[in-house]
């Protein structure tokens, strides 16, 4: 039985030789999304003639940020009612729903003729409403001198062990102290500003796939001392989730990695501990994953949802590696075939056993407690309910990393153990199982 007892400490495998540390530009890429042509209609900027240069550099920067697009349209629904932000997002091809909300707010939106800032508003057939996308706020990254736990690195690639509850890149709320504010530091760059392209908040994240084949609307660009270039963040991790992620300092490495992730031939192993033990021990999951109707923050794994234009396909494997806590718990391996945005959580949560810590997807401190608590004696209840409030986080670490250098064109290999909270709270369910 493979044990985590046996990991020590970060390791690379490869045939290939190390490079010497070069720092070099570091950006993200950047991408116009589309927007339906009859909504480019009104804008609150100054206009430029629009032949001229100037007018042609104007649309180009309205199209990729959505800011004074105004939308007017009469609302033609079969039957009922829908959601005024709803309603919207699905008529300006690309723009978050996030976004919509912040233009509702701020008064940008009328139904009518009369103004409605709430956001859950119904709409019904034959409602006429405007709406005027709001200005996006410039966001300027800082580079900032945190630690960064670097496991390996060259010229062209750098491979990361970030910790929990580090944010990968900045976004409103989270303007400092990410993983983006610390490689600028430690690229010695001066700046990134941000601009022209929307950001996403934790709770709109997108998809490992989207980053790579860059589908994503709200891809994120870095724009330092005036030079747009394209290397960056090739992949993500939520803000809980620990473990390895391999950043490209390069335009070729980044292109390179990209298309590894599109033809899903990069190696992604996480380990996780869940509530409860899956049925059987080890399969293969293949359910689409799309945005949860009843909570935005949310993904959910829809079966039978090829009709579903929101869903899309995802597969992952998985096997128990660990039965912990009499049954209560297990640690669990999950090898990626897809890279859709909370893949794991939400087919964990599918197969019923959400990962312990993960409130957001059912594994709330009450569930563990209900597992946990008949398998333990009732002298270590205590003990039982301290571990159980100490869960900050969902349980989940990328512990291994493989894929093709860019440049060497050799197989490299990453592994790294989980962090120490992670490892107490494996350490303390082994307990478990002696007191029970």
């Amino acid at each position: 039985m493979l044990s985590l007892y046996y990991y020590s400490s970060c390791s690379f495998s490869s045939s290939s030789k190390l490079f010497q540390t070069s720092p070099s530009l570091f950006s993200f890429s950047s991408r116009n999304p589309r927007i339906h042509s009859k909504f480019l209609r009104t804008f609150t900027a100054i206009p430029a003639a629009p032949n001229s240069d100037e007018g042609q550099q104007s649309l180009a920067g309205r199209r990729a940020n959505y800011g004074g697009v105004n939308l007017e349209e009469t609302v033609d629904i079969n039957s009922g009612k829908l959601r005024l932000d709803s309603w919207i997002s699905s008529r300006i091809t690309g723009i978050s729903r996030a976004r919509v909300q912040s233009s509702i707010r701020s008064g940008l939106v009328s139904v009518n003729g009369r103004i409605v800032d709430k956001v859950s508003h119904n709409v019904k057939a034959g409602d006429m409403v405007n709406c005027t996308i709001s200005e996006l706020q410039p966001l300027r990254a800082e580079p900032e001198n945190i630690p960064l736990d670097i496991v390996f690195e060259d010229e062209h690639v750098l491979v990361v062990n970030k910790p929990a509850h580090m944010v990968v890149h900045p976004a409103p709320g989270n303007a400092s102290g990410t993983l983006v504010n610390g490689i600028l530091h430690h690229c010695s760059l001066p700046f990134a500003a941000f601009s022209n392209e929307e950001i996403l908040s934790d709770a709109e994240d997108i998809s490992d796939d989207d980053l790579s084949i860059d589908k994503s609307p709200n891809e994120l660009n870095f724009s330092i001392s005036g030079a747009s270039i394209r290397p960056g963040i090739v992949h993500r991790l939520d803000k809980g989730t620990s473990g390895l992620l391999v950043v490209a300092k390069d335009e070729h490495s980044h292109a390179h990695l990209s298309e590894q992730f599109k033809l899903h031939t990069i190696q992604r192993v996480y380990i996780s501990l869940t509530s409860g033990i899956p049925s059987p021990i080890a399969g293969r999951v293949e359910v689409p994953i799309g945005r949860d109707v009843n909570n935005r923050i949310r993904m959910a794994a829809i079966p039978g949802s090829n009709n579903c234009r929101q869903a899309r396909h995802a597969a992952s494997r998985y096997k128990v590696i660990e039965i912990l806590a009499a049954g209560g718990s297990a640690l669990v391996e999950w090898r990626l075939e897809t890279g859709r945005t909370h893949q794991i959580r939400a087919h964990a949560k599918y197969l019923g056993i959400p990962l312990l810590g993960d409130e957001v997807y059912g594994g709330t401190k009450s569930m563990a407690l209900s597992l946990l608590r008949p398998r333990t004696a009732a002298s270590h209840h205590g003990q039982l309910l301290q571990l159980v409030s100490g869960l900050e986080r969902p349980c989940l670490h990328a512990l291994a990393l493989g894929f093709r250098h860019p440049h060497t064109m050799e197989n490299v290999y990453f592994s790294c153990p989980p962090p120490a909270d992670f490892a107490e709270i494996l350490s303390q369910l082994r307990r478990m199982d002696l007191l029970a």
